[in-house]
């Protein structure tokens, strides 16, 4: 499904080098739940952006579904994000002037599909996250957490491949939050494959399998349910003796 191998994003600033991700190897099969987890400078939002096809890497190769992206240009990059990916973001980027059928018809409008199929598919999604009687709603006529849904909808409007989910509890509530994540949950048993983003290890652990990053390294990956899946160091567990003798890894 998500195969990135080597892959660097470097930034130049006159003699001043920045690595924004060093070197990340990393594979996501189809119907996983990964949440991928690091500070603010650890290289999540450049690795998300790479994933998303919004930008290309400097180096290294990305392949989604099976196509290398990591070379595309600009219009190449556009048509795969429309007919694969399936975009959820923190500040729901909803358009105002748009009903809530509108708003979740709007890429399918981009992929050219006929006004028929389009409906059909609006009814379908806008069904599937419990805002029946809101269709001719405004996103300001709705909660956060209704807004949120639309976004949910329309991200799964396309059938996309990969459901990328960036920062989605971060406007909202706790009790909204839980919601959602439970939303996204019920998603991935239905066999989506969803990739989280987020800096919260709450939020993380919702997932199936965590990827930590820091300073554009990966420092952990592996199951949510283990206790080094959980702890915010700077350093890779099997690098730490003090924390590996704390959870019982030696000593």
């Amino acid at each position: 499904m998500i195969k990135l191998k080597n892959i660097y994003k470097i930034y130049y600033t006159g003699d001043t080098e920045t690595r924004a991700v060093d070197g990340i190897n990393l594979e996501i099969e189809k119907g996983e739940f990964v949440a991928i987890v690091g500070q603010s400078g650890s290289g999540k939002s450049t690795l998300m952006n790479i994933i998303g096809c919004l930008d290309v890497p400097t180096s290294g190769t990305y392949e989604l579904d099976g196509i290398d992206v990591s070379t595309m240009d600009d219009n190449e990059l556009a048509e795969i994000r429309n007919l694969t990916l399936g975009f959820i973001f923190q500040q729901y980027n909803l358009i105002p002037k748009l009903t809530v059928t509108e708003n979740v018809e709007l890429p399918l409008l981009y992929a050219g599909v006929d006004k028929k199929e389009r409906r059909e598919r609006v009814r379908e999604m806008i069904k599937k996250v419990g805002l029946e009687g809101k269709e001719k709603n405004y996103p300001s006529q709705l909660s956060g957490g209704q807004q949120q849904r639309v976004s949910i909808a329309r991200a799964l409007a396309g059938g996309p491949s990969v459901i990328l989910a960036d920062e989605p509890t971060g406007a909202l509530d706790s009790r909204t939050g839980k919601e959602v994540i439970e939303f996204l949950q019920k998603l991935n048993d239905e066999g989506n494959t969803i990739v989280l983003i987020t800096h919260d290890n709450g939020i993380a652990v919702s997932a199936k399998r965590i990827v930590r990053l820091h300073d554009g390294k990966i420092v952990y990956d592996g199951p949510a349910d283990s206790p080094e899946a959980l702890v915010n160091r700077d350093v890779p567990f099997e690098k730490d003796p003090l924390l590996r003798k704390s959870v019982g890894g030696e000593g």
